[in-house]
């Protein structure tokens, strides 16, 4: 049930996110991943390391996003705070995305390699979805999508093992294998 609610509740703070920002209204789907990370948080076994993880989220998500608009590939509609930075909703979508790498996402660790053709082919088609509902505009398509592909190849996997460094929902290694001792 958990995978599902994941899922579910990912899905929901994506389309808040696109949706309110091409409506001016930013702030809808921030809010929205904001209960949902709490919610998240809430849940998980160990919630600190799930925090870091979603925190190492927004910080790359913030620094590639807005290298892309830097770049002058990307153009978001609304919730930039700084000329040349990503706006402040795309930052709150990495870190509902990074929700999902130890719960409904989480298989892909042990396959790192389809992980990277997943974010080659889903974070470019994420962008294109988006910019369909208004939360985003492409300048340059070729340029665009071909850094969308390489860099979601790249950091697909590279979130994916962060996400088995800090990860809240698995027992610790120290207790799995205190237990695994005493039987």
């Amino acid at each position: 049930m958990q995978l599902l609610i994941n899922i579910v509740v990912y899905q929901v703070c994506w389309l808040a996110c696109i949706i309110g920002a091409a409506n001016s209204m930013p702030l809808v789907g921030v809010g929205l991943t904001a209960i949902a990370a709490a919610y998240h948080l809430y849940s998980a076994d160990r919630a600190l390391p799930e925090f870091n993880l979603l925190l190492i989220a927004a910080v790359i998500g913030a620094f590639w996003d807005s290298l892309l608009v830097a770049m002058g590939w990307l153009i978001y509609p609304s919730g930039t705070l700084l000329e040349g930075a990503a706006p402040y909703w795309i930052v709150a979508l990495w870190i509902a995305f990074a929700t999902t790498f130890n719960v409904s996402l989480r298989w892909f660790k042990q396959h790192l390699m389809l992980g990277a053709v997943f974010g080659a082919i889903g974070g470019p088609l994420a962008f294109l979805a988006g910019e369909r509902l208004g939360g985003v505009e492409f300048t340059n398509y070729p340029a665009a999508l071909t850094a969308l592909a390489v860099g979601w190849g790249i950091l697909m996997p590279a979130m994916l093992l962060l996400a088995q460094r800090f990860n809240g929902f698995d027992e610790p290694l120290q207790t799995a294998t205190a237990s695994a001792q005493g039987d």
